[in-house]
């Protein structure tokens, strides 16, 4: 059978979390293996693992058992999939790291951020390691991509998060050393984690922007993890980074002065972009949720399924995400083929993320009484997703970025 005979790669094996989106799979053989492989694992012995230590949605796991499973992803062969193939990566396509992290989100696992790292671990370093010095690949890249430490990335501040230059944080120039002075906000990953990429200002004009990015030790002398609040999503795995005289040896500057602002979104338009197959994945449960449960509860002497209004909500549900999806692999493959896919790439986050959440809150509806009590995966899903809408800049920041790529300088 030559290549243009060769049938496209089947979908992967239902383990219990049916595709919704049905047909020949998109994605590579490759793809498809490795999610075969990952649905496995987490609905088999990460499912066993949460059971047995009482881990859901609303209960986090410890660092020592997150560790745990880092570890044995790594020995599996997950954890490090997104790095660069020298670095062990599977070299995977924009298009295959999508539908992968889809799959792993609509598991609804617990654990699905942690299977490959994506809160703490190798997404945040690999596109660093053409920058780094062989001393931070030792120190600091290199213990992450082997699951032996967790890393975090340190930009949001009180005044700066969608003006990600506006940082107020200051590293300044001591001899070898630099020494650094502010406060972090809202950094993802940060109470478990043992190093950040920090983004901070080495300008010694305040009036002018100068951005620069650093290695920082966590557990050094002048540097602290204040995690005492929830978000939305009801864990505690959000935290205040607080420097107080901190000192950094100037070889952990990642990269020239002034340049950590173009490291920070160097991959900003392939990063927007991955996070909507998370939005995607748990939108799939939001919608697998409600339609088990317009099956399954009955009124009136029939599962409310039978009800033309609930049918019309599911359908709604399922057309929307379905547009959702399209446009979301579309984009993947436009960035894969090497266009700058700035605007699309916010028009899939945007797209993405207000879809879901519309999914959710239909899906909460369907529920009923039960939809709103906490506790239910339906209400965290609810929440999870209306995060969604602002994390990783705001649907309002999505809107700016396609109509300055529409009008250009006519704006």
């Amino acid at each position: 059978m030559d290549a243009t005979t060769t049938p496209a790669p089947s979908a992967p094996a239902a383990t219990g979390n049916e595709r919704f989106f049905a047909g020949p799979f998109e994605g590579s053989g490759r793809a498809a293996q490795v999610i075969a492989q990952v649905t496995a694992f987490l609905d088999g012995e990460l499912a066993d693992l949460a059971r047995e230590h009482g881990i859901d949605h609303e209960h986090g796991a410890d660092r020592a058992l997150l560790q745990q499973v880092w570890k044995r992803s790594r020995a599996l062969g997950f954890y490090g999939m997104t790095l660069p193939e020298k670095m062990g990566g599977l070299g995977l396509t924009v298009l295959d790291h999508v539908l992968v992290k889809e799959a792993i989100y609509a598991t609804g696992s617990p654990f699905a951020p942690h299977v490959f790292g994506e809160l703490s671990g190798p997404p945040r370093v690999g596109a660093l390691a053409r920058f780094a010095t062989p001393l931070q690949m030792q120190r600091f890249i290199l213990p992450v991509a082997q699951a032996e430490k967790a890393i975090c990335f340190a930009l949001t501040e009180a005044e700066a998060g969608s003006d990600a230059g506006n940082v107020q944080t200051h590293a300044v120039r001591d001899g070898d050393d630099y020494v650094i002075d502010g406060r972090k906000r809202f950094i993802s990953g940060s109470p478990f984690a043992d190093f950040a990429v920090l983004v901070a200002s080495t300008a010694t004009d305040p009036a002018q922007r100068e951005v620069s990015a650093f290695f920082v030790d966590l557990h050094a002398p002048g540097v602290r993890v204040e995690s005492g609040y929830k978000t939305m999503a009801g864990q505690s795995s959000t935290g205040d980074i607080v420097f107080d005289h901190h000192r950094v040896p100037a070889t952990q500057l990642i990269g020239e002065p002034g340049r950590g602002l173009a490291l920070a979104l160097g991959r900003i338009t392939v990063n927007r972009l991955l996070h909507c197959p998370a939005m995607i994945g748990l939108a799939t449960v939001a919608l697998r949720d409600a339609r088990d449960h317009a099956l399954r509860r009955r009124q009136f002497g029939r599962a409310i399924g039978q009800f033309q209004a609930i049918q019309h909500m599911l359908a709604k549900m399922a057309t929307e995400l379905a547009a959702a999806r399209a446009l979301m692999l579309h984009t993947a493959r436009q960035l894969d083929a090497g266009i700058d896919g700035r605007a699309e790439s916010s028009m899939a986050k945007l797209c993405c993320s207000e879809t879901a959440f519309r999914v959710a809150d239909r899906a909460v509806q369907i529920h009923g009484g039960e939809g709103i009590v906490q506790g239910r995966r339906v209400e965290f899903l609810f929440r999870m997703l209306r995060m969604y809408r602002v994390l990783t800049g705001t649907s309002e920041i999505q809107k700016n970025t396609i109509a300055r790529e529409l009008l250009g300088d006519a704006r």
